[in-house]
């Protein structure tokens, strides 16, 4: 069964279906008032506040997204520089005719002019546990977003990390966690965030893994199987007009390109890949590892640079003990890279070998 329309509820007999988890229900009056308001009004962000003002945005926000924005526009700098604000907003894609939007209220707002986009929340919550899942510490962010999205960064205790590889009888240091791939994932949650909902953003630290959460269904029509075989990025977003802001200001690459190269900076750091779970159909949780799970699998990447991001995120599966389709279970096994029987598989003994660990 597809995703409804856009703006049409499912129906069968006159009645009205949705997913809740695995199960089919029955959908709400409210939620059915939700599906058919995306056809009168699909971008959320690109809405105007008819009570802001421009004394409402934060003039180190403005000023930095300026700076962002000649970043990017770096033969255009004398030019912007001669802009007034207002020209300059309009120009970042994050005003509309000198309007406050619900995107200069996110991104540049005071903190105070959140009430302009009430009913929704922008809030990111950054919330410390330890390994018994006990919270230890919180601290709650507010716009201007492209200033304190910074702030989020530094409470993460992003520690040294290392591990022995063949290649040195050193150890490797490197961060636990890529700052890249942090940016991103963050930044993401803030672009796809489904503001209809009135949630918050989370992003709960433990000892070794990093979980974001954002409210809203994965907007992308597609398994991240099939994101990672994508030539293009796809071209539907559900923050049109902010997602545009965000590139435009630097605090998103090309829209639809973020997940692929976070993928692609973990299997260059060697580590386990990001973690999507979309289980939920109201959320979408991303959680990136800053640990080693299986040693033969960072062994194997280090020896086979070569091997195609579909067939890593495979063994990413194997190592975290995840199911793999039968197709897949046969693909690996040709190309010599696991062994076992199903449900338990694991890296070839070839491949043990290699590494000194023969598997039990």
């Amino acid at each position: 069964i597809p995703p409804a329309p856009q703006g049409i509820p499912v129906s069968w007999k006159g009645h009205y279906y949705g997913r809740d988890g695995e199960s089919l229900v029955g959908l709400k009056i409210d939620e059915i008032e939700r599906i058919r308001s995306q056809h009168f009004n699909s971008d959320w962000s690109s809405l105007v506040c008819e009570k802001a003002t421009i004394d409402d945005l934060d003039e180190d926000a403005v000023k930095l997204a300026r700076e962002c924005y000649i970043t990017k526009h770096k033969s255009m700098e004398k030019e912007i520089n001669e802009w007034d604000t207002i020209t300059f907003l309009n120009k970042a894609r994050i005003t509309i005719n000198g309007k406050m939007t619900n995107t200069a209220i996110i991104l540049i707002g005071k903190p105070e002019a959140e009430i302009h986009i009430k009913p929704a929340i922008a809030q990111i919550s950054w919330i410390l546990k330890d390994h018994n899942n006990e919270m230890l510490d919180y601290e709650h962010f507010h716009p201007p977003f492209i200033i304190n999205t910074s702030k989020v960064f530094k409470k993460i205790r992003n520690l040294k990390y290392r591990y022995m590889t063949d290649r040195s009888l050193f150890p490797e240091e490197i961060d636990k966690y890529d700052s890249y791939v942090i940016r991103e994932a963050l930044h993401n949650c803030i672009a796809h965030q489904d503001y209809s909902l009135s949630g918050k953003i989370s992003l709960i630290e433990k000892p070794d893994e990093l979980i974001f959460d954002n409210v809203g269904n994965f907007f992308i029509q597609l398994s991240i199987e099939e994101l990672l075989t994508l030539d293009t990025p796809p071209e539907t977003y559900r923050n049109t007009f902010l997602a545009s802001a965000m590139v435009e200001i630097g605090m998103i690459d090309t829209v639809g390109s973020g997940i692929l190269r976070m993928f692609k900076h973990q299997r260059e750091r060697f580590f386990p890949l990001p973690e999507y779970d979309l289980s939920n159909p109201n959320k979408v949780k991303l959680t990136i590892l800053g640990k080693i799970l299986d040693p033969n699998y960072t062994k194997l990447l280090i020896q086979n640079t070569e091997i195609p991001l579909q067939i890593i995120a495979l063994l990413d599966k194997v190592q975290k003990n995840e199911p793999i389709t039968n197709e897949a279970v046969k693909q690996l096994k040709k190309m010599k890279l696991i062994e076992g029987r199903k449900p338990n598989f694991y890296i070839a003994g070839k491949i043990a070998r290699i590494t000194g660990e023969k598997a039990n």
